[in-house]
């Protein structure tokens, strides 16, 4: 499976922190935002990433992550010249994604928790792979349903009915969130997609063919996990206040790159060492690598 991080868009709900600075760089408590998408996709033992930004982001996410080789993965940047829906970055990937599954995750979303694992979902990665299913989504419970796309279930609370996009009168709490699994088949799907009034390719248009031919997988995430929209500056002080609250209690970091792929066995310690010393002495986050090396 390929991962895509769909990092574009204007800024405009974070102006003026994104007139000279990238949404994705942005910091979420220690670490630019881009971290914790990309590590989602590395816990979900993703390794060859398309990086999908605005033409004047995409370098300065590039000088900051490279091309992966540093981390032992792979990541490769497509330019998206104007927000066109979420759905287009299937386009913008066909060839990157090719006959590989993909994950698609927005750049300004943040999992916490251990639900989206390779492990916890490997049994619905070979429903896709079978061909039982050819798409997954995660639903999770909001107290603001209208403002995203919202699943309707049976009587059962079992099988989805529905996905209505940011509704008057949602027809339940549970939202779809940021990350998006789907079989290749998702370009022709786009493809045959029609715009929205506000001239952009819909992913509930994506999940709603899936559903319609009864191909769409849901995961409800439970309550102990964490799953935030940065895209705000009230919701971006949230998300570092969160991360903030846990890495203090635990000691533990979350979205830490160079450590994910240290304990994958993706970079020898001597690699693990080589990303340390990027980091100047005094700095916390080079002290929490030196307590691991």
């Amino acid at each position: 499976m390929k991962g895509i991080i769909l990092a574009g868009g204007s800024g405009t709900r974070l102006a003026p922190l994104t007139n000279t600075v990238s949404k994705q760089l942005l910091p979420v408590y220690d670490k630019p935002m881009i971290c914790y998408p990309l590590a989602t996709l590395l816990n979900l033992d993703i390794k060859d990433i398309l990086i999908i930004s605005t033409p004047q982001d995409t370098p300065n996410i590039k000088g900051f992550l490279g091309d992966g080789s540093n981390y032992g993965i792979k990541i490769s940047y497509a330019v998206q010249k104007e927000a066109k829906g979420i759905a287009e970055a299937f386009l913008i990937g066909e060839k990157f994604i090719g006959k590989s599954n993909v994950c698609l995750i927005l750049g300004d979303n943040i999992f916490y928790g251990s639900e989206i694992n390779r492990d916890r979902i490997e049994q619905k990665l070979m429903q896709i792979n079978s061909g039982k299913i050819g798409a997954l989504v995660f639903a999770y419970h909001v107290s603001d349903p209208e403002r995203y796309g919202v699943v309707e279930f049976d009587k059962n609370e079992e099988k989805a009915i529905s996905i209505e996009e940011k509704p008057t009168n949602p027809k339940s709490n549970l939202a779809v969130t940021g990350i998006y699994i789907y079989n290749p088949e998702v370009v022709k799907v786009t493809k045959n997609l029609t715009p929205s009034k506000r001239g952009e390719l819909e992913i509930t248009d994506v999940n709603n063919a899936y559903l319609k031919n009864k191909k769409l997988g849901i995961i409800k995430l439970k309550r102990g996990f964490a799953w935030l929209d940065a895209g705000t500056p009230d919701s971006l002080l949230e998300a570092s206040l969160f991360i903030h609250t846990v890495e203090k209690r635990q000691g533990l970091k979350i979205a830490c790159i160079e450590e994910i792929c240290y304990n994958k066995g993706l970079i020898k310690r001597e690699d693990f060492l080589k990303l340390v010393e990027k980091y100047k002495k005094g700095s916390s986050y080079r002290d929490y690598l030196d307590s691991i090396s």
